[in-house]
């Protein structure tokens, strides 16, 4: 083979290799802590849906440094994404992932259990979450695996190896005091708070959205939600690290999160004693309030139809 043709193949298998770098660089997400307060840090995941190049990190997700482990609030979607999880992790502190804590149901809050399992670390979450983990484990990775595709390998959903069963919970972990609260479910049936009193910032999980409009979905309970709102109201947090969107004030989650819930709930139990139609019911209630919010106009009608529904079952 001349050497002229040698030379321009060997270029274009170079060329080839580094667009293949940059592709992987471009769809991998990175996964950075910003500090909520002293020993307190938030990663902030994109508000959209779940996709490839986000690997499911499109909730947030907590951490506790104290001085004797750290710890992690939610584990991640997937197997790998926990272990980006754990290195931003080493970025931040030394200390090792002892404890993880699941506030909810949803993939994204449990699915890397088995990576910080495999690591050494407690895994822990309330006993109301028990039986839906079990029942829509296997729904969480038929559901992912279209859109994560290889950067699922490895995914087994993996129990917590320590269930709470209180309202609430007090835990000393490695001299820090965190507060698990919990009114009976809200977005799903296991959803907790984590309270950190020194510092009055409460990691909510999905109790509280903002930015984007909130789900209710089939294992949701509105009702429920309200109480547990008004646990964190009853907190005055100074900050919180909501389960999705920017880590906000408690007027901010109030509007966006509660009054939408409440206004909702009010409509459709007036809806429902009137004998009035879920469809009418839906298309009477103003949503504009709440429709500025990402993905409202998607997510709203099935909010309002659950909730009716919910209702009409009370």
């Amino acid at each position: 083979m001349p050497l002229k043709i040698r030379a321009r193949r060997a270029r274009a298998a170079t060329m080839a290799a580094l667009l293949l770098t940059l592709s992987s660089f471009v769809h991998a997400i990175e996964v950075r802590f910003e500090a909520v307060a002293p020993g307190l840090y938030a990663f902030i995941g994109e508000k959209s849906g779940r996709t490839y190049e986000n690997e499911g990190l499109n909730a947030n997700i907590g951490l506790v440094v104290t001085a004797d482990g750290a710890l992690l609030i939610d584990s991640g979607a997937s197997f790998q994404g926990a272990r980006k999880i754990h290195e931003s992790v080493k970025q931040v502190t030394k200390q090792p992932v002892k404890w993880v804590i699941n506030t909810g149901g949803q993939d994204h809050r449990w699915l890397g259990n088995a990576y910080f399992i495999g690591q050494g670390a407690e895994v822990i979450a309330h006993a109301n979450a028990k039986a839906d983990l079990q029942k829509r484990g296997g729904d969480h990775i038929a559901a992912l695996k279209p859109e994560l595709k290889e950067k699922l390998d490895g995914t087994v959903p993996t129990l917590p190896t320590r269930w709470l069963s209180g309202n609430d919970e007090t835990l000393n972990l490695g001299g820090t005091s965190v507060q698990v609260i919990h009114r009976g479910g809200a977005h799903t049936p296991g959803d907790v708070m984590v309270w950190v009193p020194q510092q009055r910032v409460v990691f909510s999980g999905d109790v509280v959205y903002v930015d984007r409009m909130l789900g209710v979905i089939p294992v949701s309970h509105t009702g429920r939600w309200l109480e547990n709102f008004a646990a964190l109201e009853a907190l005055q947090p100074a900050r919180i690290v909501p389960g999705h969107g920017q880590v906000c004030d408690l007027p901010l989650a109030q509007a966006q999160t509660r009054d939408y819930l409440k206004t909702l709930r009010t409509h459709m139990k007036q809806a429902v004693d009137a004998g009035q139609d879920i469809s009418a019911a839906i298309k009477a209630f103003d949503a504009k309030p709440w429709m500025g919010l990402l993905n409202a106009a998607e997510l709203h009608p099935g909010n309002a139809s659950r909730t009716y529904l919910e209702l009409e079952r009370e």
